[in-house]
């Protein structure tokens, strides 16, 4: 499970609050503070960063090789997130790279600007639809201008097979790319619908909804106690009336063998530099796994792979998170590699350490708490690459593996990502505090508290959160129980135990917050975001989609809902904007622990009806005029709703044997360069 940021940190704070000058005014002079050696580039909804890599120089030899081959491997896997998105969206890519690369035209015009703003767009999003409200985005410039684009550019460079002309590709993108309702969302969650059909990911073909459900829950009862979690690695098709798999491996006829063929010669690389024994059993197995597709190869590996707590260098690499599949079955393929930061992680440390006292401290019923909570690690690390859809946008906390029993017979392992977390505190962002904290008091303690209590916040989400509770015997796993429905729900778990747990004095005892005040800016915060600031995401009009987007609304509209009678958070109206004021920490506490007992329960059981009542009449609609005014507030701010990253490049240099005699790290700071070197360099 991933956490995803909304907000970045509070370093322009005190420069806005302090002079509080004219909005106008204020919007200059934050946007001249920002770091231009971190905001890279904006367009549309969006703003490249870039991130550091600390402690490089102190990590020896043998560790910057194993990251250098690890980082290969996960770079190798980029076409396969495309593909998953949509069947078009590979093709589109080499399309648009090909105009970038060989274009004999203008490229000075207004057109072309717009041409270029949308590859970027398509790079970020990893295809055609937005990566986070998951519809489709269509070009700025016309259908001619597209067609002339292609016409005057090489033929050699399009993606054309030999039979195949200019006109066939354009006769086939065209529709893909300009009308709208073609493929609209890439996973729709609506109820009354079909979500299999309605939505564009490329995990099905001729198969319904219902028909999903049956084929996968009879594999379930068929597979026994202790299930793999089937249909993570392949596409379901139906074929002349019988249901086919279609598994993702590196064997010849299986779909996305060419990368992934080139993911293992990069992993097999990595072997010899393995830090120690356990992980070099792991980095075997995931071999296994992605020449057999065996899915109870994966189960092996992700056991061996918990089980190591030793290694300083780690990595993820996978089909692993199914947020966008609408059933919850297919997983997106992603990769990071990663290495500690051991101060930090020893500071943090005490989490893991604890996981039995929270669990026994919870508010959910006993008899879905763990007798002993096993094998939970927590480490603050610093990202070294990412690929698949942890890029360009990346999570910054990890709590994996996903099975359910893995995690309760041996622990799971969660990470907060460093580098990127100090990379979105150096972007800005504090402008949006001052323009919807309800008073100065909430802005004060936002600029005070903002940065433990956020760090705080994941490493409860992604250490205890996602670790605590389990599954009444003979329950399956929620994706199969829960539906369209067990992500939203699984992240508002980890998000109420993270915040029923902030205001326990155990965390200030341990060092962790500076005292018993600074939970207050993250319950500020958490429905402050929830109820108006995520808004500026969507269009008026438009449903949530998003899981985390869902989970956010959901928590903290349902606490101000049944917060009304003793009046926990006040609604206040002023000079036409809307603020939410928390009257009582104590009691909003308290909802939030009812909120967690409640959705344990539903998981634990695995009652589709709460789930559905639940998601539905509390995370899904937003009220249209407040979206407007959320987008009008933040159209005068300098900082974008969604940052991605371009990435340092790791550059091995060899001596006249081809041996590795040391890794260099070269910044990048392009975008465009960098993804069309991608995609000269990483597609197969």
């Amino acid at each position: 499970m991933k956490k995803i940021l909304f907000t970045l940190t509070l370093s322009l704070l005190a420069l806005f609050f302090a002079c509080r000058q004219p909005k106008q005014e204020a919007t200059s002079a934050a946007a001249s503070a920002l770091d231009d050696k971190v905001v890279l580039d904006t367009f549309a909804d969006l703003q490249i960063l870039r991130y550091e890599l600390p402690g490089w120089d102190e990590l020896s030899l043998r560790q910057k090789t194993l990251i250098y081959y690890l980082a290969e491997a996960t770079l190798c896997g980029r076409d396969i997130i495309y593909d998953q998105h949509c069947q078009y969206n590979v093709q589109i890519r080499k399309t648009l790279e090909a105009i970038h690369n060989t274009y004999k035209g203008d490229r000075t015009s207004a057109d072309w600007k717009a041409f270029e703003t949308y590859s970027k767009r398509v790079w970020f999003s990893n295809g055609i639809h937005h990566h986070y409200s998951e519809t489709k985005f269509v070009p700025g410039f016309s259908k001619e201008y597209f067609m002339e684009l292609v016409n005057n550019s090489d033929r050699a460079a399009l993606p054309l097979t030999a039979n195949q002309d200019a006109t066939f590709l354009l006769a086939r993108l065209i529709p893909v790319m300009f009308d709208p309702t073609v493929l609209a969302k890439r996973t729709n969650k609506e109820k009354n619908v079909d979500v299999v059909k309605e939505s564009a990911v490329n995990f099905y073909f001729n198969v319904t909804s219902e028909e999903v459900d049956k084929y996968y829950q009879d594999k379930l009862r068929a597979a026994g106690k202790k299930p793999p979690m089937v249909g993570l690695n392949s596409k379901l098709v139906k074929e002349n009336g019988n249901f086919v798999e279609y598994v993702w491996s590196t064997g010849v006829k299986n779909l996305y063998s060419a990368p992934l063929r080139k993911v293992v010669e990069n992993l097999e690389k990595a072997i010899p530099y393995a830090e120690n024994d356990q992980q070099k059993k792991a980095i075997q197995l995931l071999i296994e796994y992605y020449r057999t597709g065996d899915l109870r190869k994966f189960d092996e590996f992700n056991i061996a792979w918990v089980q190591d707590t030793a290694s300083s260098v780690d990595f993820i690499n996978g089909f692993i998170e199914v947020y966008h599949d609408p059933k919850g079955y297919k997983a997106d393929w992603e990769a990071l590699v990663q290495y500690n930061d051991p101060d930090a992680t020893k500071k943090m440390a005490v989490v893991s350490k604890n996981a039995q006292y929270f669990e026994d401290n919870s508010t959910i019923l006993p008899e879905h708490k763990k007798d002993t909570v096993k094998g939970v690690s927590y480490r603050v690390i610093n990202v070294a690459m990412e690929g698949g859809d942890c890029a360009p946008s990346t999570p910054i906390g990890i709590n994996l593996p996903n099975s359910n029993w893995i995690r309760e017979d041996y622990g799971s392992k969660s990470v907060s990502l460093n580098n990127i977390e100090d990379a979105y505190g150096k972007a800005g962002g504090a402008l949006a505090t001052a323009e919807f904290a309800h008073d100065a008091e909430e802005i004060e303690r936002a600029k005070k508290y903002s940065e433990a209590c956020g760090k705080m916040h994941t490493a409860l989400h992604e250490v205890i959160g996602h670790a605590s509770g389990k599954l009444n015997p003979g329950v399956p796993e929620p994706n199969v129980t829960l539906k369209q429905y067990s992500s939203t729900l699984e992240e508002a778990r980890a998000d109420l135990v993270a915040l029923y747990f902030m205001p326990d004095p155990k965390l200030v005892e341990w060092g962790l917050l500076p005292d018993g005040e600074a939970f207050k800016a993250e319950y500020d915060y958490y429905i402050r975001n929830g109820l108006l600031q995520q808004c500026r995401r969507i269009q008026p009009g438009e449903d949530l989609e998003e899981d985390h987007m869902r989970n956010r609304q959901l928590v903290a509209a349902w606490a101000f809902e049944k917060g009304k009678a003793k009046n926990v958070i006040k609604k206040v109206e002023r000079d036409g904007n809307i603020y939410y004021d928390i009257q009582d920490y104590a009691q909003l506490r308290e909802l939030f622990g009812q909120l967690l007992r409640e959705i344990q329960r539903i998981k634990s059981e695995g009652d589709y009806k709460s789930a559905h009542d639940l998601v539905e009449g509390y995370g899904v609609k937003v009220d249209p005029k407040t979206v407007e005014q959320v987008r009008n507030r933040y159209s005068i701010l300098p900082t974008k709703p969604y940052s991605g990253f371009v990435q340092p490049k790791l550059v091995a240099v060899k001596d006249a044997q081809g041996n590795i005699t040391d890794v260099k790290v070269e910044v990048e700071t392009d975008f465009v360069k960098q993804m069309l070197r991608y995609g000269k360099e990483y597609s197969f």
